[in-house]
């Protein structure tokens, strides 16, 4: 029946045409038309669901976006906020170094002031006591030279007014 067949076609009737050409358009054609019919169901579907996952997918990546927007934002005012704080620290740091230093200066001045009159009041004494010294040395010297210069001029009236002059201071004090 093939042969009969194949026959056919050549006389003009139905058969099958061996030109390759002319059968892949017809073939391409119901092809086409069997996957409009068949597939555009499938297809559509495939494609909406696509559709719908790539929206889905834009708008999360959008919400991230803002998400991390904000996050930056916070994140800079924190920033912000640490270097004000910052900056407060060291100012205060500078101010308090500040009067530390006028302080220690201040505790230096009276320390020398102090300092000073502690040495012009041990000079002072030492001064005090140089003298006392020279007073009692000039004192035991001049003794020692009347002593020694009385044997010689004294004599017995000399004694008498002397002692009863000497009798005398005491009895007024």
């Amino acid at each position: 029946m093939t042969i009969g067949w194949l026959l056919a076609a050549e006389e003009g009737g139905f058969g099958v045409d061996f030109n390759i050409l002319e059968t892949n358009l017809i073939n391409l054609v119901i092809i086409i038309g069997v996957l409009y019919y068949f597939g555009g169901k499938f297809l559509g579907k495939t494609l909406s669901t696509r559709q719908s996952a790539i929206q889905t997918a834009i708008t999360e990546a959008e919400q991230r976006k803002k998400e991390a927007a904000a996050a930056l934002a916070e994140q800079q005012q924190k920033l912000a906020q640490a270097q004000a704080e910052a900056k407060k620290i060291l100012s205060e740091a500078q101010t308090s170094a500040e009067r530390t230093r006028e302080a220690i200066l201040a505790q230096s001045q009276t320390d020398v002031e102090r300092m000073r009159a502690t040495a012009a009041q041990d000079l002072t004494s030492q001064e005090a006591r140089v003298m006392r010294e020279l007073q009692q040395r000039i004192a035991a010297l001049a003794i020692e030279r009347s002593e020694a210069a009385l044997p010689g001029q004294l004599n017995d009236d000399l004694q008498r007014r002397l002692v009863d002059s000497s009798i005398a201071l005491l009895q007024g004090e």
